[in-house]
């Protein structure tokens, strides 16, 4: 999983909360990441089974035939911001400036895309770096960028420290769009069904304990980010946690990487089949 990515709450509320030891699984965390490219570069090398990791570089790992796996669930929609210095109030005003993404081809790159280009800005307007999240707030409070996007808890550790402010939240930028998902190794999950099926039990479970038991959850999130709990809770309120993939969001994305040459996809719809396996969540909803 993702380091401090509150979008990941599922899988340590399973953990901690003993779903997979009740379904009979034996879980072992087999890293802590920085960025998706990097968890798709282990299941590159065989390293991985499972993972908690966002949709955008598992699908452009999967569809580069990098990595081969498949998205069983979603883990959640929307939870990523835009943030800025507290001088800056419109989209407009971004023109020359610097603001960081998590890397190209994320969800957050086309976010940011997105909302300029919505906005009659060019993408040469503005000068974008890639840094990785958890050293973006710091990037940003010495000034050698204007802002960022990420997923959460880092806008609302930025604000909560007045580093910055969130100037949208990518549910308007993107209302319902995908983020993070639950992928299995292709062959895992042939070789090892019941155990995915049992998994995913789990990561449902675990959606539904964070809905009915918020605050006990925030606890959990302080746990595992290292977050003060009033940065986790506005964290937590910015994210929408579901189980349910996303195929009209993916369609989407997959577009846009096609379309700023990211991937070079003759026949989307066959690699969204290939990419996005609903079939045991469909089993499990009978």
């Amino acid at each position: 999983y993702l380091q401090s990515d509150i979008h990941h709450l599922p899988l340590w509320v399973a953990l901690e909360n003993g779903y997979f030891k009740e379904l009979g699984v034996k879980v072992k965390i087999a890293g802590v990441f920085k960025a998706g490219p990097e968890i798709m570069s282990a299941f590159g090398s065989n390293s991985l089974d499972m993972a908690y990791v966002g949709e955008a570089p598992s699908t452009t790992a999967v569809a580069n035939n990098m990595a081969d796996v498949v998205a069983i669930a979603q883990v959640n929609t929307e939870g990523s911001a835009l943030v800025v210095k507290n001088n800056i109030s419109s989209i407009m005003a971004l023109k020359e400036k610097t603001i960081a993404i998590p890397g190209y081809s994320t969800v957050q790159d086309f976010l940011l895309r997105r909302t300029l280009v919505k906005n009659g800005l060019k993408i040469k307007d503005i000068n974008i770096l890639v840094i990785k999240p958890p050293e973006m707030i710091s990037s940003l409070m010495r000034g050698d960028i204007d802002g960022f996007i990420a997923w959460e808890p880092y806008p609302s550790k930025a604000v909560v420290s007045n580093v910055g402010k969130i100037l949208l939240t990518s549910h308007k930028m993107w209302p319902n769009h995908p983020c993070c998902v639950l992928v299995s190794d292709k062959k895992f999950l042939k070789a090892h069904k019941d155990v995915v099926r049992k998994v995913l039990k789990a990561h449902i479970k675990a959606i539904d304990f964070i809905y009915k038991h918020p605050e006990e959850a925030a606890k959990i999130g302080v746990k595992y980010t290292g977050f003060p709990k009033e940065v986790v809770k506005k964290a937590m309120s910015n994210v929408k946690y579901t189980y349910k993939l996303s195929v009209k969001g993916e369609i989407e994305y997959v577009r846009f990487l096609n379309r700023f040459g990211y991937l070079k996809l003759k026949d989307i719809n066959a690699f969204i089949n290939r990419f996005l396996d609903r079939s045991l969540v469909k089993e499990l909803e009978r």
